[in-house]
C-alpha cells in the first residue's frame, strides 16, 4: 500500500515541477481529408493546420470514373508559386503525375487516383502564411485550387 502511495506521489511531483515533457504544435499530427469527384470539384477550397505540424493528408476521389479518364491529385505549392503557370508548366508530364520531375516548387503532392480510390501523405507543416493547392492534372487547376493556411 506505501508502495502505491509513493509512486502516486512519484508521478504527481513530476506533472506539477514540469518534468513530464509537454506537447508542443511539432508534436502534433494533422489529419486532413479532402475528397474529389467526377465533377472536376474538391470538397474543400480552404484548409487550416498548425505551424510546425506534421500534416497526414488523405485524398479521397468520390467519383466513379477512371484516372484515366477522371483522375485527380493534391499538389501543394511553396508560398511564391502561382496556380496557373505551375499547371501549365506540368502539362507534359503525365508520367510523373502531372508534377515536375525537379519538385522544387512544391512541398507535398499525391499521385493521380480515380473514382473509388484514395491515397493518404505525410510531410511537415511549412512556415507560416498561405499557399496554394490544386489538382495538376491538365485543365482541372480553374476548378480545383484553394488555400492551404498555416497559422
Amino acid at each position: 500500500m506505501n508502495l502505491i502511495k509513493f509512486e502516486y506521489f512519484f508521478v504527481l511531483t513530476f506533472l506539477f515541477y514540469g518534468l513530464v515533457p509537454s506537447v508542443h504544435a511539432q508534436d502534433l499530427i494533422q489529419k486532413v481529408t479532402i475528397k474529389s469527384n467526377d465533377g472536376m470539384r474538391f470538397d474543400l477550397d480552404e484548409i487550416k493546420v498548425k505551424s510546425g505540424s506534421t500534416i497526414e493528408l488523405t485524398l479521397i476521389h468520390t467519383g466513379k470514373r477512371t484516372k484515366e479518364e477522371m483522375g485527380h491529385n493534391f499538389v501543394l505549392l511553396n508560398k511564391e508559386i502561382e496556380i496557373r503557370s505551375f499547371a501549365m508548366s506540368v502539362l507534359d508530364e503525365k508520367e510523373n503525375g502531372y508534377v515536375p520531375e525537379s519538385k522544387e516548387d512544391i512541398i507535398a503532392f499525391t499521385e493521380v487516383i480515380g473514382g473509388g480510390e484514395s491515397t493518404t501523405i505525410t510531410f511537415e507543416a511549412p512556415p507560416k502564411g498561405i499557399y496554394n493547392f490544386l489538382c495538376s492534372v491538365p485543365g482541372h487547376f480553374g476548378l480545383m485550387k484553394g488555400k492551404f493556411i498555416i497559422e
